[in-house]
């Protein structure tokens, strides 16, 4: 498949519940050992700012949060219990935190073994996301309009009370 278009920061500018169906579908695309690997973003869950009990923002301003304060179609890579990087890509205003945990792509199922496999870690985190950073989203031409898909709760996020119920993680079917 030859490049298609990356998707641009305006593509990210948006409240991240407006982004996440329009994700579905595009690819997860990387360099790794010298060729380029394309995936399609098959699975998604929202984090929607400081009022959002189960987004990393809703303490305030950490070091290890401040690329979800930065501008739209930047990275937020973290370690999760010490062991597992996750990749999250920010959406709407610089200053608004809320990003979207990339939770599976193509054939990688579980955000810790998408980036294991991808080799994504710390290093990509407050980079944009682009050719030029190894690491980009990317149209898929074949993409549906209008994907089917199906929401959810959340994984894994219980301890954020009334905020654990909502429907935000996303499935393309």
């Amino acid at each position: 498949m030859s490049h298609q278009p990356v998707l641009p920061p305006a593509f990210f500018d948006r409240p991240v519940l407006e982004v996440c169906p329009e994700l579905l579908g595009h690819f997860l695309v990387t360099r790794l050992e010298g060729r380029i690997v394309r995936a399609e973003v098959l699975e998604i869950e929202a984090y929607d700012g400081q009022e959002d009990l189960a987004c990393h923002a809703s303490r305030g301003r950490t070091p290890r949060n401040a690329a979800m304060f930065g501008p739209a179609g930047c990275w937020y890579v973290y370690l999760c219990y010490g062991i597992h990087w996750l990749l999250n890509i920010v959406t709407g205003p610089v200053g608004y935190p809320a990003a979207i945990l990339i939770r599976g792509v193509g054939s990688y199922h579980g955000p810790g073994i998408l980036t294991r496999e991808l080799k994504i870690d710390k290093r990509f985190n407050a980079l944009p996301s682009g050719r030029s950073t190894g690491l980009w989203l990317e149209r898929n031409p074949n993409r549906p309009e209008s994907p089917v898909y199906e929401t959810t709760q959340r994984i894994g996020v219980d301890y954020a009370g009334e905020w654990a119920d909502n429907p935000y993680r996303f499935v393309k079917k």
